[in-house]
């Protein structure tokens, strides 16, 4: 068979055509995450435009249940979402173990029904206090790693990391501890997801805007459908 045109001058180039695998592995899925500040959402709107996930806030620190997770999780279920819970963490207020297990007691579980995601740990800047929780780089690896320990050895699964560039190369200096076990949702509001930390190849959910048309926050999952129900069923 002859080459076309457009595929000799790339050999001349010293490049090659993608194959299909290649294409589906940049296909994004659109996703999104929420808490009690939104507390009415059009998830099957949503589901209709083409998201297909959502991250909802279960927990923070070891005291706060948020008020609309029951009521969320259920919409998005209804819906046909691949949902997830996640949890705000407090490095100052009490172990990484112990908030673990606050999360998992109230709704950041994962089940094998294909349709739940592991937990999340949004980890990022002290919204009222010193940017690090006041914990050196390797007490915050510690903290974290005793959450995301704690929380594989009640799941199986190993937890979503929420976390921005900056705050994980201020705060763990960069640590590429979970690099290996830990997807990534790397925030970075903008046209491009910017530097990985941590040592991660690439992100797995890329929390691209602060808003979203039908609530929260934008997320990007990063391969197709396919993948993201990999995701969810381990």
């Amino acid at each position: 068979m002859k080459q076309s045109m457009l595929s000799v001058f790339l050999t001349l180039a010293g490049l090659t055509l993608a194959a299909p695998a290649d294409l589906e592995k940049r296909a994004t899925v659109q996703g999104f995450d929420i808490s009690h500040y939104q507390a009415t959402v059009n998830f099957k709107g949503a589901y209709n435009d083409g998201a297909r996930f959502v991250i909802i806030k279960a927990t923070e620190g070891t005291s706060y249940i948020d008020s609309s997770f029951s009521s969320h999780y259920s919409g998005a279920t209804s819906a046909g979402l691949i949902r997830g819970g996640y949890h705000f963490a407090h490095p100052d207020d009490s172990s990484g173990a112990t908030q673990a297990k606050y999360f998992l007691a109230h709704g950041g579980g994962w089940s094998n029904d294909g349709i739940t995601l592991p937990g999340m740990l949004d980890i990022e800047y002290n919204p009222s206090g010193a940017t690090c929780y006041g914990l050196s780089p390797s007490a915050m690896v510690s903290w974290i790693k005793d959450f995301v320990d704690t929380y594989h050895g009640s799941t199986g699964r190993y937890p979503i990391i929420y976390s921005t560039n900056d705050w994980w190369s201020t705060c763990t200096g960069d640590s590429t501890a979970f690099s290996d076990t830990c997807p990534l949702n790397v925030a970075r509001y903008g046209s491009s997801v910017g530097t990985i930390p941590g040592g991660w190849p690439y992100q797995t959910i890329w929390q691209n805007a602060d808003s979203y048309t039908y609530g929260g926050d934008s997320d990007i999952f990063n391969g197709a459908l396919s993948s993201l129900q990999k995701l969810a069923s381990g």
